[in-house]
């Protein structure tokens, strides 16, 4: 096996601390296309199907990837703005700004588990700036399996490639995060200001139930982040609710199911909501078309009167500073 090395090595040459933001991805453009190449390459992770190959690759081939990227380019399309798809452009926006609030002796790279820029692109890229003290930070605030295990596959696949491996620091996780908790609930806060929702619905995508049931912990780490966030805010247990979106394919998934509870609420006599996605960091098809249209559709549909959405802490002030104070607890270990 050839390894990549070091090119003109200096041994007095100052090492730099790399940062590796991750992000799930999205397509290159809401082409039926590029939908279809995202979704292959997404659907096609055994961490996030974990149904046999040899049966699974039968039933993407002959049904999934026939069928459902037209659908699915379809909702890409009523998301996508004039700069690109949000999750792309947030991110871009949150690396932009925050290179501008770090040290210079930090460097900062933008992939996408799927699509594009991807992992080794990334990782390549710090390596040539000379970063030899590595954080990766899957921006996923709670962790499973399906996501951050994801991408730590990914980025030990490509450094398993390199003739020197980098110090590595990966973060599984940050959902009880002093800094990201007060970040989330001071956003949720402003609405507040304004509004007097008789419940706040807390929603974060779904697994399927028999990942929890084997090991996977992102159900007990939502609750705590809603727990943390509810705590802070001072609700009482009835102003809030935990509810999992974005489920697909026939199998049980983590519930209360986001869908129903929004068809449920109505008739429960709650009339007039609030809905945050604490499990995205930043806006994507998921909040904008899932939960901003479709469930609030479904909640008004149902009787429901008021439905706001609280926008994910995308490239806001508090993020940046949630994230660049995080970044710099993590590097005491080479100090």
């Amino acid at each position: 096996m050839s390894f990549l090395g070091e090119q003109n090595f200096e041994h007095d040459s100052s090492e730099k601390i790399g940062v590796l933001l991750c992000n799930l991805g999205t397509p290159d453009s809401f082409k039926t296309g590029d939908v279809r190449k995202f979704l292959k390459e997404f659907l096609s992770d055994g961490r996030v199907v974990e149904i046999p190959k040899f049966i699974w690759w039968f039933i993407l081939n002959g049904i999934i990837l026939i069928f459902r990227p037209k659908k699915s380019a379809l909702l890409y399309e009523s998301v996508w703005t004039k700069e690109g798809s949000p999750l792309l452009v947030y991110s871009e926006k949150l690396v932009s700004k925050l290179l501008k609030e770090l040290p210079n002796n930090y460097e900062i790279e933008l992939a996408m588990r799927y699509g594009n820029p991807s992992i080794e692109e990334g990782l390549i890229a710090l390596k040539k700036k000379n970063c030899r003290n590595l954080i990766v930070l899957p921006l996923f605030p709670q962790y499973s399996g399906t996501t951050t295990g994801s991408v730590f596959d990914e980025v030990s696949r490509v450094l398993s490639k390199w003739r020197w491996v980098p110090n590595l620091n990966f973060i599984n996780s940050y959902h009880d995060d002093e800094g990201y908790i007060i970040a989330l609930s001071d956003s949720i806060k402003e609405k507040l200001e304004n509004e007097s929702p008789q419940k706040i619905v807390f929603s974060y995508h779904g697994i399927p139930k028999r990942n929890f049931i084997k090991g996977d912990p992102y159900h007990c780490l939502c609750k705590k982040t809603t727990r943390l966030v509810a705590e802070r805010l001072g609700l009482n247990e009835d102003k809030y609710i935990t509810t999992f979106q974005s489920r697909f394919g026939r199998a049980e998934w983590l519930k209360p199911y986001t869908s129903e509870t929004m068809e449920n609420l109505p008739s429960e006599n709650i009339k007039n909501i609030l809905v945050v996605a604490p499990g995205f960091s930043v806006d994507c098809l998921e909040t904008i078309e899932e939960i901003d249209d479709e469930n609030k559709e479904i909640f008004i549909d149902a009787g429901g009167e008021k439905f706001g959405y609280i926008p994910c802490l995308n490239d806001s002030q508090q993020h940046i500073k949630f994230i660049k104070d995080f970044l710099q607890k993590q590097t005491y270990i080479w100090k």
